[in-house]
């Protein structure tokens, strides 16, 4: 018997459960409330797409190499369209900055640490449509999810089998064997469960900073700049900046401003400041500059940003059967680390392989939360300690009364004088990095490496005249200057909270 699965939302987490689970032959109803993608192409959605839902619609995207695996791996055909539609594929080499490139030699795994890059709207279009055409998959638009159906058994778990809908049609109740909620972060899954008297754990705490993203095009006659000794990407402490090249000679630029750096923050919406600050960074302002590209967008902004943990398996009993959460809804990151359509894609392929591997609903709800924990807690215990000292040291940077202590000292240079300048000059060593970046491994299996942690302590013995060619160039002006430039007030959020000398 053919089961039928209920997905609520079409977003990137919905279309890759979809992906998934369509091609293993379940009967799959996706319902999205918004209304149907645009006809056009890719410019005709990036200008006219509306999702209420996606409020990251018109940041910048990527597809890590784990995602990008998963495809090629599952899905070889959507590779081949995604680039059709100007989708860009960054190989392991464009990265490199220049000391690496010139003692980079090729290895085949390399291909396995490309990187898919374009607009958001993009990617989620080729992705729907594609996902459109499965024989076993229908997408049903202008569709809202309003409860769940079903109801506690002896155990206390509620046991589920359908959803409440509600369209232009009014009410009506929809039965499956399966709901998956991949609403994203607006999802209502767990509150139904509350209101059913289902509690469920959960951690969430501030990631701690805002997002700005402007969008840009090549002119034509123009052409990318080549990759110099200034990344496009950094960290001036006061702000993040990265470079996201896109698709049809599109790019985007984030600027990411620490929530308490309250200032900056209400300056970098104005276009013409973005712009600015883009024109003060060495390894943007060649991108920016007017004879090279123009703006295409305005600044989108993105906050309430939080790193969330839900877990509806506690003590190894399942709180519900027959629901499974995919995506922000279950495991909600910050946008800095480009994860989070990686998890749930990867959480919609767990999902695959439990649903075929078992058949009992509790022993399914146990395997994935057991799955989902194993594969991607890691990440997100690493995440969130790095997001963690991130406020720490934005805090600090607006306390003039601050010192560090010795041990903050020691961290500092090891990661300036050692880790640094080991990524800088060695391009095998930046291979084995990447692989935890991209969710090959573990974040931190690199290091642990006898190897490589020989090479970093190698660097860190270096006396610093020794290897004074390998510390990167100025990233940018610090933020006295900066604030100078901009005509903003260097001293206005530390006198807010009170810790101005």
């Amino acid at each position: 018997m053919t089961e039928r699965v209920l997905i609520i939302g079409a977003g990137m987490a919905g279309l890759f459960t979809a992906l998934a689970l369509g091609a293993s032959g379940r009967q799959v109803d996706i319902l999205e409330r918004d209304p149907p993608a645009p006809d056009g192409g890719a410019d005709d959605a990036f200008e006219t797409w509306n999702r209420r839902g996606v409020g990251h619609l018109r940041h910048s995207h990527a597809f890590l190499a784990r995602l990008r695996k998963i495809i090629v791996d599952n899905h070889p055909a959507l590779l081949d369209e995604l680039k059709a539609a100007g989708v860009q594929e960054l190989k392991f080499a464009d990265g490199l900055n220049p000391i690496a490139k010139a003692r980079y030699r090729a290895r085949p795994e390399d291909a396995g640490l490309t990187v898919l890059t374009s607009r958001r709207t993009t990617l989620e279009l080729v992705l729907r449509r594609y996902v459109e055409r499965m024989a076993n998959v229908t997408l049903h638009s202008g569709v809202n999810a309003a409860g769940l159906l079903g109801s506690l058994d002896g155990e206390n778990r509620y046991v589920v089998r359908g959803l409440r809908l509600e369209d232009a049609d009014g009410l009506r109740e929809e039965e499956a064997d399966l709901v998956v909620d991949a609403a994203g972060r607006m999802s209502q899954g767990f509150e139904w469960l509350a209101e059913a008297g289902v509690s469920t754990p959960e951690e969430s705490e501030d990631a701690g900073i805002l997002y700005y993203t402007r969008h840009y095009r090549l002119r034509p006659d123009q052409d990318a700049p080549e990759r110099a000794a200034a990344p496009a990407a950094g960290d001036l402490g006061y702000i993040k900046y990265g470079l996201f090249p896109a698709d049809n000679r599109c790019f985007s630029i984030t600027l990411a401003v620490p929530e308490i750096e309250q200032t900056l923050r209400q300056a970098v919406l104005k276009p013409e400041t973005f712009d600015r600050i883009c024109s003060l960074l060495p390894g943007i302002a060649r991108w920016t500059d007017v004879e090279r590209s123009e703006p295409i967008s305005k600044v989108f902004g993105m906050g309430d940003l939080k790193s969330r943990w839900r877990d509806t398996v506690v003590d190894g009993r399942p709180k519900a059967l027959n629901l499974f959460f995919v995506g922000d809804g279950l495991v909600r990151t910050n946008p800095l680390y480009g994860r989070g359509c990686s998890f749930a894609a990867v959480e919609a392929h767990l999902l695959r392989d439990v649903l075929d591997a078992h058949r009992r609903p509790a022993a399914r709800a146990i395997a994935y939360h057991d799955a989902v924990s194993a594969e991607l807690r890691p990440y997100y215990d690493d995440m969130r300690t790095q997001d963690r000292s991130a406020i720490r040291r934005a805090r600090n940077a607006l306390d003039p009364a601050y010192r560090p202590r010795a041990k903050a000292k020691v961290l500092k240079s090891f990661g300036e004088d050692a880790v640094t300048i080991a990524l800088r000059s060695d391009p095998d060593l930046i291979r084995e990095f990447m692989r935890g970046f991209h969710m090959l491994e573990p974040s931190s299996a690199w290091l642990k490496r006898p190897a490589n942690l020989a090479k970093v302590m190698g660097a860190w013995a270096t006396p610093k005249s020794a290897k004074a060619s390998l510390y990167p160039p100025r990233l940018g002006p610090d933020r006295s200057e900066m604030f100078g430039t901009l005509n903003l007030s260097a001293t206005a959020d530390a006198e807010r909270l009170g810790l101005a000398a």
